[in-house]
């Protein structure tokens, strides 16, 4: 019997979906190990995560100390390490997100075994684990076997499903482990203060590119994923949109920017250079609309719409708001 902890990522005393989505993987695993999925969250306010994590996994761990309100890489590390122990886990899991990527190497370093980082699916067969990820730019998957245990992965964020329900109902325990690990103090903390769906975490993202022509044409861009909501869809940008002013870095969208999975990808105005493809064509549903026919991007693209975007998005904005309407 193995058993599978996912490190659940708690902002601002809630949950994050991709979380979920690692319990997804994890319920998985735990069907063909025969262990249990237990959850650990770090942090402070915890109880309401705690509840939505004990409808999901068996057991649920909570280290809810107000030194840890502010995320910790060494100190998280010694709990998230500590618990792996405890609970004998064959298997972490976590998702692909700015602190997943700088927690479980940490993590990994002191349990002495190796990470899987940006893994798109995971599996147990023949006793050994094993994931899957993509390489040279999206191009290609490779398949990497564990050879050491705990096996450790990061998941992309929206390739997988998140976890509802299959959880035992237990109360969580709460632990209070010390914080004498605290290398740095965080003072203060400054907000965004949006309340957007992460660009990484978006179900919709709507891209745009340089054949907006001007940067206030972004109103579009903006107006069409404002159509499907705040808490779905996200405004992306090309590097060369971004390398001109128009948009911050945040919204860059390949090689040298962020690599997305949406369910769809709106990409407006792009070409589909490669350093754009890599960072977006894992997305379920890619709808690309341009008016040169010959732009690389409809190779990938499942929809491919060859037009003016100045026409043709207002249509779209309106027929989005016409079925969002009535949902």
């Amino acid at each position: 019997m193995s058993n599978i902890l996912v490190v659940a990522e708690v902002r601002a005393g809630k949950l994050k979906r991709p979380s979920l989505e690692a319990i997804t993987a994890a319920q998985q695993l735990a069907a063909k190990t025969g262990g249990k999925v237990i959850a650990l969250a770090i942090g402070s306010f915890l109880d309401a995560a705690g509840k939505e994590l004990a409808a999901t996994a068996h057991e649920v761990v909570l280290a809810d100390t107000p030194e840890f309100a502010a995320f910790s890489g060494d100190a998280y590390a010694r709990v998230v390490t500590e618990q792996v122990k405890a609970h004998a886990a064959s298997a972490v899991l976590m998702a692909h997100t700015a602190m997943g990527k700088d927690l479980l190497p940490r993590v990994a370093a002191h349990l002495d075994t190796g990470l899987i980082t940006d893994a798109v699916e995971v599996t147990y067969e023949g006793g050994k684990f094993s994931a899957q990820k993509p390489v040279f730019a999206g191009k290609a998957m490779l398949k990497v076997n564990a050879t050491r245990q705990p096996f450790m992965a990061t998941l992309r964020p929206n390739n997988f499903t998140a976890a509802t329900s299959g959880g035992a109902g237990q109360s969580p325990q709460k632990i209070s482990p010390a914080a004498n690990d605290l290398m740095s103090v965080v003072k203060e903390i400054l907000a965004s203060g949006s309340d957007k769906v992460p660009l990484q975490e978006a179900k919709v993202i709507v891209a745009g590119g340089r054949g907006l022509k001007e940067p206030q044409h972004f109103k579009l861009i903006e107006d069409l994923a404002a159509a499907f909501g705040p808490s779905v869809a996200a405004v992306a940008a090309t590097r060369a949109v971004v390398d001109a002013g128009w948009r911050p870095h945040s919204e860059q969208v390949g090689q040298t920017g962020k690599v997305v999975s949406s369910t769809l990808y709106f990409a407006i105005g792009i070409s589909g250079a490669i350093q754009h493809l890599a960072g977006m064509r894992t997305a379920r549903t890619i709808v690309a609309i341009n008016k040169d026919a010959d732009a690389p991007i409809f190779k990938v693209a499942d929809y491919g719409i060859v037009g003016d975007a100045f026409e043709i998005v207002p249509a779209l904005i309106a027929a989005v708001k016409a079925v969002t309407a009535n949902h």
